[in-house]
């Protein structure tokens, strides 16, 4: 039978659920940058590479009015961390390849483009000075690791074994990057338009300039301290603030930091602020008079909000204009004006976008910021702001991950202007995402999660039901795009993720109630929400299956030691014995006193009690243990201790070690898809 379509007569194909190759079609806009007047943005356009197993991404450049999008450069070595110039004819960027990572310029009138620096390590927080004339970034400089013996020199063409790795700092190593290597950041300059040449001599990661014109990078800090983070010049462009810790015991006073003031040509360093905290994220007003940053006073407890604050260039009158918002502020921008700061903060699940006044009236401006996060619902995303108030920012919802979207200064007016992904989900199903909203048994305050559907749900019909336990723990989950979610329901599981007391987003009280009570009455929130759902009719009490990873797989671990409703559970890079995960993984030394009183060795009781291992006795749920391989935040030592003693039990399990992988299992698109293959497959085993 041969079928004629008439013209214009449309046919639709029929969609399709999301699977697991589609991970690897997902695009995503990162990093967006608005031109001065508010007329382009400049962003990372990331993808995965299917053939390298990763995610990668190139700068792309598009009008305010969605129209001209193109690729900014020819080039398809990855580039990322776009800056325009202050009068927006240039762009500097960061270019990695084989080779290294080097800092690019491009023109926008001549559409030329030049590499200007050779450096040995890879730069970060590139900033513009002032006048357009130079950039300032940070960098590593490499330091000679210690020597404790002399080892006699080997014949030549010997096969010796490798020499020891000696280290004598407190912080060594990092879960993702494994050991760090001796150094130290500082803060260096450069010219900005032509070839520069430098020698950085070995030692610390400090801050650098380098002119705007091409020349050689110039050091401005040294000594052996940390320059990190965020970079802002003063007005006249003769002074860099910057957050650091530059005291004796800074190793050790690893909450501490301050606001720096260095002289970019003698190099002389004053600092602004002095109180025991986080002090960090400097930006200088447009009219050169305030200092605005981020931090609180420390209180040493599990959370605290981090708050805005302002105090004159000098460091004199400091003063908090965010009391009023009970929330963490993350990235702040001044308007033209000097008048205030548009800033972005999580709030019940969500990431908004408003402006706060000196005065600290706050008027929100966008909802949605995020999207950045592809594997799991979590916050993330960024935004920049023009002269003009036009506002680019990452936009996302349930149903697709980050977009760009323009946030127009005059109108107040959100548009999204481009649709990375509509040619994969104009022909896919995902799972509706719907907000719930239950009491909580403890203390009957009100706690917030999220119920995801099969795409072809039906009410008439029973599902089973997958509890998704968040990380952190004091991270948030939200209304936010998550492959891993919707490959649950594609797989035809109804999907719930809550927001249990100590997640971010609900205020510092919130957060804290896990201080040294972890796992606690958080378990309690979880299980009110499953019960939630089965008086809805969503859930049922035969149909019930948990996971989670890190503290999801806590909490994961945690119910199954409290009950036995599950039919099954997948255990993810869990913590099993705070006593042995607290003195073996690579944040060894962040656990004291903020999450449980004093050392392990101080109080193995109460580091015990909290411990799911203490547990383990009660277990009799079917559980898939599961952990990456290189691992150094909970690591594999961890895992095993709850595989094992359920094998020595003679309880149904079975471990999953993923090669190559960090705690980020995910990072790795075929990972992902490997976690959530083998997690429905377990509970498939299970499933009635």
């Amino acid at each position: 039978m041969i079928l004629l379509i008439g013209i214009g007569m449309q046919v639709s194909a029929q969609k399709q659920e999301f699977s697991y190759l589609d991970v690897y079609k997902l695009e995503y806009v990162s990093d967006p940058q608005i031109d001065p007047d508010g007329s382009r943005i400049v962003y990372r356009r990331m993808g995965f590479d299917i053939m390298k197993d990763k995610a990668d991404g190139n700068l792309w450049i598009v009008k305010s009015d969605g129209s001209g999008h193109q690729k900014l450069t020819s080039c398809e070595a990855s580039e990322h961390s776009p800056r325009w110039s202050p009068n927006g004819d240039r762009i500097a960027f960061i270019s990695t390849t084989t080779e290294g990572a080097e800092i690019y310029m491009y023109w926008l009138e001549s559409n030329k483009l030049a590499r200007i620096s050779q450096l040995p390590f890879s730069p970060g927080s590139l900033t513009w000075s002032p006048k357009g004339d130079q950039l300032a970034f940070s960098m590593n400089v490499e330091k000679k690791p210690p020597v404790i013996a002399k080892i006699p020199s080997k014949p030549k063409g010997a096969q010796w074994a490798e020499p020891p790795r000696i280290t004598d700092r407190l912080y060594h190593e990092a879960d993702g990057r494994g050991y760090i290597k001796p150094g130290f950041n500082h803060i260096f300059v450069i010219p900005a338009q032509g070839g520069a040449r430098g020698y950085i001599k070995p030692g610390f990661n400090h801050i650098f300039v380098i002119p705007a014109q091409g020349g050689a990078i110039r050091q401005i800090t040294s000594d052996d301290f940390h320059h990190r983070g965020q970079l802002t010049w003063s007005a006249q462009g003769d002074k860099i603030y910057f957050s650091a810790n530059r005291t004796e015991n800074w190793e050790y006073d690893f909450r501490n930091s301050e606001i720096y003031e260095a002289d970019v040509a003698t190099g002389r360093i004053q600092v602004l602020t002095d109180r025991q905290g986080p002090d960090k994220s400097p930006v200088v007003s447009p009219n050169g008079k305030y200092i605005a940053y981020l931090g609180f006073e420390d209180k040493v407890q599990t959370y605290q909000v981090t708050k805005l604050q302002i105090m004159n260039i000098d460091g004199t009158s400091k003063r908090v204009i965010s009391e009023t918002l009970d929330r963490s502020i993350k990235n702040m921008i001044w308007d033209e004006k000097s008048s205030g700061l548009y800033i972005s903060y999580d709030d019940k699940g969500n990431t908004k976008i408003s402006h706060i006044t000196l005065d600290g009236k706050i008027t929100k401006l966008a909802d949605n910021l995020g999207g950045t996060s592809i594997g799991r619902p979590y916050a993330g995303g960024s935004f920049s702001a023009s002269s003009g108030g036009n506002l680019a920012y990452t936009h996302s919802r349930p149903a697709y991950p980050a977009e760009l979207a323009i946030v127009n200064g005059k109108s107040k007016k959100t548009t999204k202007i481009t649709s990375l992904n509509k040619a994969l989900f104009d022909y896919r199903d995902l799972g509706k995402v719907e907000e719930v909203w239950y009491e909580s048994s403890v203390d009957q305050r009100q706690i917030q999660g999220w119920v995801v559907y099969p795409p072809d749900y039906d009410e008439n019909k029973k599902y089973p039901f997958l509890v998704e336990n968040h990380g952190g723990p004091v991270l948030n989950y939200g209304d936010r795009f998550s492959a891993e979610i919707q490959l649950y329901a594609s797989a035809g599981y109804i999907v719930f993720y809550p927001n249990a007391r100590g997640s971010t987003s609900y205020g510092e009280e919130f957060g804290n109630l896990l201080f040294n009570n972890y796992p606690g009455e958080d378990y309690n929130d979880v299980m009110d929400g499953v019960d939630y759902c089965i008086k809805k009719g969503i859930a049922h009490e035969d149909q019930l299956f948990v996971t989670g990873g890190s503290a999801g797989g806590i909490m994961t671990a945690w119910i199954i030691g409290k009950n036995n409703r599950f039919e099954a559970a997948v255990v993810a890079k869990p913590v099993m014995n705070w006593i042995s995960k607290t003195l073996v993984a690579d944040n060894y030394f962040g656990y004291a006193n903020s999450r449980y009183p004093g050392q392990p060795w101080e109080n193995f009781e109460g580091y015990w009690n909290f411990s799911p291992l203490s547990l383990v006795g009660n277990i009799e749920t079917p559980s898939m243990v599961m952990v990456g391989m290189e691992d150094l935040r909970t690591p594999p030592s961890e895992a095993k201790q709850l595989y094992h003693a359920l094998k020595l039990r003679k309880i149904e399990t079975v471990l999953v070690e993923i090669p190559g992988a960090s705690h980020g299992i995910a990072n790795k698109p075929s990972n992902l898809i490997t976690k959530i293959a083998h997690t429905i497959a377990w509970f498939e085993k299970y499933r009635k």
